[in-house]
């Protein structure tokens, strides 16, 4: 069913950040469902809370907040305490100090620019996820040797961009990388269709100028369009409850015969071209279903979620083992509406 938008603070589908158990590869996977990790300079606390509220109601209930200004640790503090719902992290953290005041502040995990071997251990002594940059492959060993599977790609573009990645890596077949650092949404999906990328950090939905105009409706629109451009929604194709093959081999007719589209006649149903399937015995659906194809289901089932959405977890089809559609749990306009892996 829908239940409407729920706002940052109504959401019922994210569990607020409590109860930290330091689990680098929980952390991971809610950074991979969000898919963007806004990465944000705040100059004055008081601007962080209605700017996190902004990136949550534009989508994105994500924030890495960076030590590069003296605000970062009251700014993690206001939005812990007013938003518990937002994927909280610190970013450019370059101390054991750092490290302290952030957590003790709410982030629940931290990120630094480059590879420092004490910050990394200290982290992980105290069960704190840590996603340390890393700019090469000898970066990266060391980063297995701290016992660490992800990683971040920075300067993801100035340093080569997706092909260094793919390039690092192949011999690396168990380390996923966040890269950041030159990403916009003209080049987000390139990097998140290479599936060792977990996540993009970005700021363009944060721009310095909308920050220090307090614009937060523009803010909450470069993040909606962010979220929408990732998710990559599109009508895939109408399923059509004809009722029985030979009413089927005659509605696909007429469909085909207006649009001069050709047809193909399957099992189940007649298509047209790959717009319409006529189903030969009535499926899902009082009329019949909608495909909706994205870019990642587990991402725009996540994202549906926070917009309201419930699904029908008994409906999941897999594929040579991979997640490839759901169905919602209700119908909309006598239709069952499901999403489809491209």
């Amino acid at each position: 069913m829908y239940e409407g938008k729920a706002s940052c603070m109504e959401n019922p589908y994210i569990k607020p950040n409590t109860g930290k158990d330091g689990s680098t590869m929980d952390m991971i996977e809610k950074l991979s469902l969000a898919g963007i990790v806004p990465v944000i300079k705040v100059e004055d606390a008081a601007d962080a809370v209605p700017l996190c509220k902004a990136l949550c109601d534009g989508g994105l209930p994500v924030a890495e907040i960076t030590f590069r200004s003296d605000a970062a640790e009251e700014a993690i503090r206001r939005v812990h305490e007013e938003l518990p719902e937002v994927i909280l992290g610190a970013g450019t953290v370059l101390t054991k100090d750092q490290v302290d005041r952030a957590v003790a502040a709410g982030a629940t995990y931290i990120v630094s620019p480059g590879l420092n071997r004490e910050i990394v251990r200290y982290c992980r002594e105290k069960g704190v996820a840590i996603v340390p940059g890393c700019a090469n492959p000898s970066d990266v060993e060391v980063a297995l040797e701290e016992g660490l599977k992800t990683v971040k790609f920075f300067p993801a573009e100035a340093l080569g961009g997706l092909p260094l990645i793919k390039a690092m890596a192949a011999p690396y077949g168990a380390v996923t990388f966040l890269p950041t650092g030159g990403i916009t949404e003209k080049n987000i999906n390139e990097y998140l269709s290479f599936p060792k990328i977990v996540a993009c950090g970005g700021s363009w939905m944060v721009p310095a100028d909308a920050v220090a105009n307090k614009d937060w409706a523009r803010i909450e629109s470069l993040t909606r369009t962010a979220v929408n451009t990732m998710l990559g929604l599109e009508l895939r194709h109408v399923g059509i409850n004809s009722g029985d093959p030979e009413t089927a081999r005659k509605d696909a007719e007429m469909i085909a015969k207006l649009l001069g589209w050709p047809l193909d006649d399957r099992q189940n149903a007649v298509f047209v071209d790959d717009a319409f399937e006529v189903m030969k015995v009535p499926f899902r659906g009082k009329n019949g279903h909608i495909a909706i194809a994205c870019n990642n289901i587990k991402r725009a089932k996540w994202h549906l979620e926070r917009r309201g959405f419930v699904f029908d977890e008994d409906s999941v089809i897999m594929k040579d083992g991979k997640l490839r559609a759901i169905y919602l749990k209700d119908d909309i306009a006598g239709f069952a509406f499901h999403l489809l892996q491209k």
